[in-house]
């Protein structure tokens, strides 16, 4: 395996990390709150906010409105949340490197993670175009092309964020 030589050293170096993550209940709990949390906070308001998409595309010109209002903030707070996942995440990899880049669960899991950063530029991409449109009005009601789109981007966020719960829990089962 090309791969191994680089697991070897990034264990080496990470050893001192992975010795205090198994020796301390009180590191080990935190890092593992701070990755769920973060995964709570930022997957839940993720698909809180594909969820609002889905209603505000059969509502009114004020709820689309509204939505890319929403949407706008929203992203940040989600990029806050993702960036906690992914601090915590690297930290819970460190702390056996062997088993974590081996497994073809986590880098299937490190593949939907891909993937939910691409659509959610996607996501952000087709808002910033329907905001600086203005494709608010009767005429391009949610029939429009980006209206498509932001549709099958939010749903394709739940389902990578649902893969994504999903591949991690097989994870802890299979380590």
């Amino acid at each position: 395996m090309i791969l191994a030589p680089i697991l070897q050293a990034v264990a080496t170096a990470a050893k001192p990390w992975a010795a205090l993550y198994s020796d301390s209940r009180a590191v080990s709990s935190a890092v593992t709150f701070f990755h769920l949390g973060g995964l709570l906070f930022a997957g839940g308001l993720a698909v809180s906010s594909d969820r609002a998409t889905f209603k505000a595309l059969r509502g009114s010109d004020e709820d689309r409105s509204r939505l890319l209002v929403d949407l706008g903030s929203a992203h940040s707070w989600v990029l806050a949340g993702l960036t906690v996942i992914f601090a915590s995440g690297l930290l819970l990899a460190l702390s056996d490197v062997k088993t974590f880049g081996a497994s073809p669960i986590y880098w299937t899991k490190m593949s939907l993670v891909a993937l939910l950063l691409v659509n959610g530029s996607v996501l952000q991409r087709i808002e910033q175009k329907l905001r600086a449109g203005h494709l608010l009005t009767q005429a391009t009601k949610p029939r429009h092309k980006l209206w498509s789109r932001l549709q099958l981007a939010a749903a394709t966020s739940m389902t990578l964020w649902t893969a994504i719960v999903l591949a991690g829990v097989i994870l802890v089962e299979s380590s």
